[in-house]
């Protein structure tokens, strides 16, 4: 196969029926088989970008020399126009082979090995409710249950269905006038989920092909303009107030803790802990030096050794959750069930593709969720307890040996030594060595955790209240990212607070930009929204939370009509959701 000829979309199809890890890149069409187990951003960031053109995708979290490296990759050339996405496997979608098989004796291209064992996981299977026909599996908006024949809807997968259900006033004397949905409950989350669907198709701008073009080359202007006026460019100065600052809470904390005021000790050690991982994911994004080896280095010093978070584990959750935000199968950042639920997908039971695990919704669920705005303060407060066991699941696990054949190979056992130190010092010679009596290490323990919730409420603040419908495959990553994302307002003087995490759709847009620059570039991104139509959604801290908490509120509501659902089907012995 020639590496300037054109290879056609059922040339592309064939080659990833085939097991090939395909992609659009500019005008090249890249085969990445090779790289995929030794990309250090993880192989499920490229496993979600096949048979799409990636190329903002891959310009926004990559240098320009990155760029360059991409085209010895290059197999061929994509035909002349726009190219049509089409549904990663990992994410349903089917391929099937359409070019015949080449006459006996005829020549043919060796193919690399295919995907093997990750293709015959159950992340790589086609998942409940995302079954798809032919080459491509792109839907616009959910398929509601019907009882018309499955035959006619192979060949009309993009008609809206009417669920098998009604809502009806209910009969019940304790609760006159109350609506309830009478019927199946996959009906019911079918009807939840189009809600969303319904709202985002006439909040946002259409899935036109050329509405999409028009928003993709406007946003690739606007990254040139980005790059042209230095926004890439790190303000070092910035970071030497920063260490002072740092310095300043950390020293607090050991003065008090030699006084022995220790639950003011833990209070400014957990000061220091929200506000220094700040850098850490500023150097986990490449946005410090630019140097994957020094960056690397410089977050895994911040978010291991002086936090004890792996930030291997965070990488790896984190480049997926900026590249499929919000998605309920595939986004890390917002599966939490039982705990939590931000949407009326997680009622199907999924699977999760980047923990290849199913998230079983049980009667759990049932009981924790309806009361999830409640307990979402509390559950923020201990969050980062979690956070320290996903971190050694990682570092012991394959997820984080897989990096071991790229230039990433150090990452690992770099995490376990700088992990172990921080459990040494904070574990052993604080804890245990330091401090008298048990009372006080569980008050010291509780205090300098909690004192961290902002940080994790900061973090979900601007996902949890937005969108997670998905809308197809034809949506631009500009409009993707601003539709699950919001930012948040505050005065400039309060920019340290929030570690720059408050602008996180201006990050979203552009992940390697150091935040310090975000502020000016919102300007931009505004003007960005303005002329392509997108709305920009920026709330106010409290009118955030506010957002989330009404976000929570909802998808609790529909918990317990779901349970009605439930009762209603154990009532009539009607098939549904379990």
């Amino acid at each position: 196969m020639k590496r300037d000829g054109v290879i056609t979309a059922a040339a592309v199809d064939d080659l990833i029926a085939d097991g090939h890890i395909v992609l659009i890149f500019e005008d090249c069409v890249l085969k990445l088989d090779s790289w995929l187990a030794k990309h250090p951003g993880g192989r499920l960031a490229i496993l979600h970008m096949v048979g799409k053109d990636a190329t903002d995708e891959i310009k926004a979290y990559h240098t320009p020399a990155t760029w360059k490296t991409m085209k010895a990759f290059r197999i061929g050339r994509k035909p002349p126009g726009v190219w049509t996405n089409k549904t990663p496997p990992i994410r349903g979608g089917i391929f099937q082979k359409q070019t015949p098989p080449p006459p006996s004796g005829a020549s043919e291209r060796t193919p690399t090995p295919p995907l093997g064992d990750f293709l015959a996981s159950s992340t790589a299977a086609a998942l409940p409710g995302t079954a798809g026909t032919g080459t491509d599996k792109d839907s616009a908006r959910p398929v509601l249950a019907d009882t018309a024949d499955p035959a006619e809807d192979k060949n009309d997968d993009k008609k809206p269905k009417q669920p098998q259900g009604v809502w009806e006033v209910s009969d019940d004397p304790a609760t006159p006038g109350k609506k309830v949905f009478v019927g199946d409950a996959a009906a019911f989350t079918d009807w939840a989920e189009t809600q969303e669907v319904d709202r985002d198709q006439a909040d946002y701008p259409s899935l036109d092909p050329a509405v999409q073009l028009d928003i993709q080359r406007k946003y690739e202007a606007l990254h040139q303009r980005v790059r042209d006026e230095g926004f890439y460019n790190c303000p070092y100065l910035e970071y030497g107030k920063e260490i002072a600052r740092y310095s300043l809470l950390f020293g607090t904390s050991m003065v008090a803790l030699r006084h022995g005021w220790w639950m003011t000790s833990a209070f400014f050690l957990g000061l220091f802990w929200h506000q220094i991982m700040f850098s850490a994911h500023d150097a986990a994004h490449l946005a410090i030096t630019g140097s994957f080896e020094v960056d690397s280095l410089l977050a895994m010093f911040v978010g291991d050794f002086c936090c004890g978070l792996s930030i291997g584990w965070w990488k790896s959750s984190h480049n997926v959750h900026h590249l499929i935000t919000n998605h309920p199968e595939h986004d890390p950042d917002i599966q939490n069930v039982p705990l939590f639920a931000t949407s009326p997908s997680f009622f199907r039971s999924i699977h999760s593709s980047y923990y290849d695990f199913t998230f079983a919704w049980d009667a759990v669920a049932n009981v924790l969720v309806p009361f999830q705005q409640y307990t979402y303060y509390p559950v923020m407060g201990i969050a980062r307890f979690n956070l320290y066991l996903l971190s050694w699941l990682h570092v012991l696990s394959a997820k984080s040996s897989s990096l071991g054949n790229s230039k990433a190979w150090w990452i690992r056992p770099v995490e376990i030594l700088f992990m172990s130190c921080y459990w040494y010092i904070f574990g052993y010679l604080l804890l245990w060595r330091t401090l008298p009596t048990w009372t006080i290490r569980v008050a010291f323990v509780l205090v300098s955790h909690i004192v961290t919730m902002p940080l994790h409420v900061q973090i979900t603040l601007s996902h949890w209240g937005m969108s997670t419908a998905e809308l197809g495959e034809g949506e631009s990553f500009a409009q993707r990212q601003l539709r699950t994302t919001m930012d948040v307002d505050c005065p400039a003087w309060m920019d340290f607070v929030h570690g720059g995490l408050q602008f996180q759709a201006v990050h979203h847009l552009f992940p390697r930009v150091p935040r310090h620059n975000l502020r000016r570039l919102q300007v931009l991104v505004r003007d960005f929204c303005e002329s392509t139509k997108i709305p920009y959604t920026l709330l106010g801290f409290v009118e955030g939370n506010g957002k989330v908490l009404s976000r929570l509120e909802e998808v609790g509501e529909q918990v317990k009509h779901l349970v009605e659902c439930q009762k209603f089907m154990a009532a009539t012995g009607a098939s549904g959701l379990h």
